[in-house]
């Protein structure tokens, strides 16, 4: 039974019993804040990601922080709120590597020239296809 020291909750439908005497501060979080990413892989491995949080949406039902966060060589953006499966963040602490925003720009600069590289790409092989369709099925008229 609960006293004036303790206090049921409940977390994701389990119910704990928190003694108040020895509870931590929640973690406060703030748009340009570096956090860790750990985000569920494949099976039951996890990877952590330096992130950084980029906004809040206040939704009534479900308040959603937005984080952006470096996956290898792309930004990815991690949308978290009460349904979010697979997914935490935790501070960034000490020298853990952070993301700073002429980094992040630079890796969507990189991102976006080769999506150009790769539409100039496609581009050219529907000019092509464009060009020789029927070539070879032609009977002389045009």
């Amino acid at each position: 039974m609960a006293d004036q020291e303790t206090r049921i909750i409940e977390i994701g439908g389990v119910k704990l019993e928190v003694d108040l005497r020895h509870v931590k501060t929640v973690e406060k979080y703030r748009i340009g804040d570096n956090v860790k990413v750990l985000q569920k892989e494949y099976s039951d491995t996890y990877h952590s990601y330096p992130g950084v949080i980029v906004g809040f949406d206040n939704f009534v039902a479900r308040p959603t922080i937005i984080i952006a966060y470096l996956d290898g060589s792309a930004v990815n953006f991690l949308f978290l709120n009460a349904d979010s499966k697979d997914a935490e963040i935790c501070p960034m602490v000490g020298d853990d590597l952070t993301i700073d925003k002429q980094g992040a720009l630079d890796v969507l600069d990189r991102d976006i020239a080769r999506r150009e590289g790769e539409l100039v790409e496609a581009k050219a092989k529907r000019m092509y296809f464009i060009a020789n369709f029927g070539r070879y099925f032609q009977t002389g008229e045009e």
